[in-house]
C-alpha cells in the first residue's frame, strides 16, 4: 500500500504540516485574546493631549457590602459625559460593572475587565435576555487610565450620557441601577461569560447631580436627635406609631440647616420611612403620647401636628438634606414621632424590611414604618429617628415641605396583572391661587415616594394649560432608594400654577387589585417638595370623586351580568376586590381616572382646608405637552494607544 502519491514530495508534506500547525496556533492564540475592539490594558499609555478630570471625584459610593468595589464619578453637563473611577480592592480575574433598567442581569449595558490568562482586557459589552455576555461592536466606555496603587487597582474611564448604540443604557435624571460582579477565573473568551454564574450585586445611585458644591455648615451648628425610644414592633402587618417629643422650653427660634437619619444599629435593613411633623403653635399644651396612631384614645390635639419638618426614606443617602445658604427650616417647641410598622410577607419572605414614618407633630418629629417579617421581628425594639442640625444664626427665609400627589385613599386603585398603569394627583390652580404668595415659592429639592408597585414618578409644572418644566422625575424609581434629590435648577411656582404628579405602577405579580393607603402592599404617589418661603399650604393633593367611582362599580358589575347594586354598603376596597378583572375593566378604570371630577385636599398646616369649594373639581386641562429633552447622541471611539 502506497502512503504518498507519486506527485507529492516529502518537502510538500513538510510545508503543509507547518502551515496547518501555524494556522492552529493562530486559532488558539485568537481564542485567548480579546477581539480587536477591546483595549489591552497593559498597552494603555497616558495621552498628554487629554488632561485627566479633576480629582478627587465629588461623588462616591461603595458598591458591595464587603467594600471590595468603590465607584466615584463626576459629571460634565457641558460635554454630556460622566467620568468614573472604579477602585477594586483586590483584583483577581476581573470585574463587571454595568447598568440596567431596574438592576436586572439581563439586557444590561456593561463594561468588563477580564484576564485571559496571559493578558488583561477592557471592553464595552452587553448581556442578552439569558445573561450571556458579548463584546459590543461599538465601544462607548473610553478607558483613560488603569493603575495599581497601594489601596487597590484603579480604572478611570468616561462615557457619554447617551450613545447611538441601542444596546447602551441612557443615563438620565433619577435613579441609576448599577450592577457589578466578580470573575472567579480567567476567561479564554468573553462570550463564555454568563452573569448568572458569577457573584453579582446591585447598587442604586443618582448619577446626574448638581455640579455646584454644597454649602458648608455654620460653625455654631448643633445637633438634636429626634427619636421614639424603645418602640416594641407589634406582631401585625401595619402599625403607625406616634410619639411626642418636647423640645426645651427656653429654646429660642433656630433654623434647621441639615438633617439625616439616626437608625438603631442592626435595624438599617428594616427601617423604611421617617417623617418629622411640626405641631401648630396655635394649639397650646399638646399632650405627651407614645402609641399607635390609630388608637381611639390618641389625643385629638395630635391632629394639629401636620406640618412636615423632615422626611427620610429607605435607601436615602447619609446626608439627607442641606438647605441653600439663605434658607432653613423653622424650629419651635415640640415634636411628634409617628412610626408605621408593616410586614410585607411576599417581598420579605427571605429578607426582612422595616419602614419608619413620622407624621403629626408639635415641632417636627420622626415616625417609623417598619416592614418586618412577623416571626423574626415582632417584639424587636427600635429607637430610630432623625438627626437635626440647627443654628441660632437665622437665615433670610424659612423653608417648608409640601406634599403633592394623591391622597392616601383606597378610591385610587390599580388593577392586577398590569405591566404599566398610571395614577395622577393634582395641585390645582385654584389651590395655588388661594394659598401661595404673589411672588410664589421656589422649590430647591424633593423626595419622591411610592410603595412596592411604584416604577416611576414625575411632577410637572403647568402654567396657562401648558406644561412648563419638570419639577422632578425618576422613571427608574425604586422604593428601596428614596433619597432627597436636590434640583439642579430651582423651580418657581406661582399663584394659579398647576402641579401634576404622575406615578407609574407595575402589578404583574399580583392577582388582586392594589388600593391606595398606608400599608406597604397598598400604594402611594407622593412628592415632598422642599421650598421657600414657607407658606401655610401643607399639602396639595387630590383623589377621584367617590360618587363617580361608585358609578364605575355599578357599570362594571352590570356589564359582567351582576345586577346587584351594593350602593356603598360595601367598602371601596371590597368592591375593588369583587370586580371581575379583565382588560375592559382596567381600561374603563383608567378612563375614569383621566376624566372624572376630583376632590381636592388644599390643606393648611392646621390640617384644615383653605376656605373654598374643593369637591367635584374638574381635572386641570393640559393643552401643550412638554417634549422630553434629548441628550446629544455620541458615538464611542476605539483607543489603540
Amino acid at each position: 500500500m502506497r502512503i504518498f502519491s507519486k506527485n507529492l514530495r516529502l518537502q510538500d508534506i513538510t510545508i503543509m504540516y507547518f502551515t496547518a500547525l501555524a494556522a492552529l496556533m493562530v486559532i488558539l492564540v485568537a481564542s485567548y485574546q480579546a477581539p480587536n475592539n477591546a483595549v489591552e490594558v497593559s498597552s494603555l499609555k497616558p495621552n498628554p493631549s487629554r488632561p485627566l478630570p479633576p480629582l478627587p471625584m465629588p461623588f462616591r459610593v461603595p458598591l458591595d457590602p464587603r467594600g471590595e468595589l468603590q465607584l466615584a464619578w463626576n459629571v460634565s453637563y457641558t460635554n454630556q459625559e460622566i467620568y468614573m473611577e472604579l477602585r477594586v480592592a483586590e483584583l483577581r480575574h476581573g470585574v463587571v460593572l454595568g447598568m440596567s433598567d431596574r438592576g436586572e442581569l439581563t439586557n444590561a449595558d456593561l463594561l468588563v475587565l477580564w484576564d485571559s490568562g496571559t493578558q488583561s482586557y477592557f471592553g464595552d459589552a452587553w448581556s442578552d435576555s439569558k445573561g450571556h455576555v458579548s463584546l459590543d461592536s461599538q465601544q462607548d466606555y473610553d478607558l483613560i487610565e488603569a493603575k495599581q496603587k497601594a489601596e487597590g487597582y484603579y480604572l478611570l474611564f468616561k462615557r457619554p450620557f447617551s450613545t447611538c448604540d441601542p444596546r447602551d443604557y441612557v443615563i438620565e435624571e433619577g435613579t441609576v441601577h448599577i450592577i457589578y460582579g466578580f470573575l472567579v477565573k480567567p476567561l479564554a473568551s468573553l462570550d463564555k461569560l454568563n452573569l448568572s454564574e458569577i457573584r453579582t450585586g446591585v447598587q442604586r445611585v443618582l448619577m446626574l447631580r448638581p455640579d455646584t458644591p454644597p454649602p458648608t455648615l455654620p460653625p455654631d451648628v448643633q445637633m438634636l436627635d429626634v427619636v421614639a425610644p424603645n418602640v416594641i414592633i407589634p406582631n401585625q402587618e401595619t402599625t403607625y406609631w406616634c410619639y411626642i417629643h418636647n423640645l426645651p422650653e427656653n429654646l429660642t427660634k433656630n433654623h434647621i440647616v441639615m438633617y439625616e437619619s439616626a437608625i438603631t444599629p442592626g435595624n438599617e435593613a428594616i427601617v423604611h420611612h421617617i417623617e418629622v411633623f411640626e405641631c401648630s403653635p396655635d394649639v397650646p399644651a399638646v399632650p405627651g403620647y407614645s402609641g399607635s396612631c390609630d388608637d381611639k384614645m390618641k389625643p385629638k390635639k395630635l391632629n394639629f401636628c401636620r406640618h412636615v419638618l423632615a422626611a427620610w426614606a429607605m435607601g436615602a443617602e447619609e446626608h439627607q438634606w442641606e438647605a441653600p445658604p439663605k434658607v432653613a427650616e423653622n424650629n419651635r417647641a415640640k415634636v411628634l414621632w409617628d412610626s408605621d410598622f408593616q410586614t410585607d410577607k411576599q417581598l420579605l419572605a427571605n429578607q426582612p424590611d422595616i419602614v419608619v414614618i413620622v407624621k403629626d407633630c408639635t415641632c417636627g418629629s420622626p415616625g417609623a414604618q417598619p416592614h418586618q417579617k412577623e416571626e423574626l421581628h415582632a417584639g424587636r425594639r427600635d429607637s430610630s429617628g432623625i438627626r437635626l442640625y440647627y443654628t441660632p444664626s437665622l437665615r433670610r427665609y424659612d423653608a417648608g415641605i409640601m406634599e403633592l400627589g394623591l391622597v392616601y385613599t383606597p378610591v385610587m386603585g390599580i388593577p392586577p396583572k398590569q405591566h404599566t398603569f398610571y395614577l395622577s394627583g393634582y395641585c390645582t390652580s385654584k389651590c395655588t391661587q388661594t394659598a401661595l404668595p404673589s411672588g410664589g415659592i421656589y422649590v430647591f429639592a424633593s423626595q419622591l415616594h411610592t410603595h412596592l408597585a411604584g416604577r416611576g414618578v414625575r411632577t410637572i409644572l403647568v402654567r396657562g394649560g401648558k406644561e412648563l418644566e419638570v419639577v422632578q422625575e425618576d422613571q427608574h424609581f425604586s422604593t428601596h432608594y428614596q433619597t432627597i434629590r436636590v434640583l439642579r435648577k430651582m423651580v418657581n411656582i406661582l399663584p394659579g400654577d398647576v402641579l401634576i404628579t404622575k406615578c407609574t405602577y407595575n402589578t404583574e405579580d399580583r392577582s388582586k387589585p392594589t388600593v391606595g393607603g398606608f400599608g406597604i402592599m397598598e400604594e402611594m404617589c407622593v412628592n415632598y417638595i422642599h421650598y421657600y418661603p414657607r407658606t401655610q399650604l401643607e399639602l396639595c393633593k387630590s383623589h377621584v370623586d367617590q360618587g363617580y367611582l361608585q358609578k364605575y362599580f355599578n357599570f362594571i358589575n352590570r356589564f359582567h351580568g351582576n345586577d346587584q347594586c351594593v350602593c356603598g354598603e360595601v367598602s371601596v376596597t371590597e368592591q375593588f376586590s369583587q370586580l371581575e378583572w379583565d382588560e375592559f375593566t382596567g381600561e374603563v378604570l383608567d378612563s375614569l381616572y383621566n376624566t372624572a371630577p376630583i376632590s381636592m385636599h388644599c390643606n393648611q398646616s392646621t390640617a384644615r382646608l383653605f376656605p373654598g369649594d374643593w369637591d367635584k373639581q374638574p381635572i386641570p386641562a393640559v393643552t401643550s405637552v412638554l417634549e422630553k429633552p434629548q441628550y446629544t447622541c455620541k458615538r464611542g471611539t476605539l483607543r489603540t494607544n
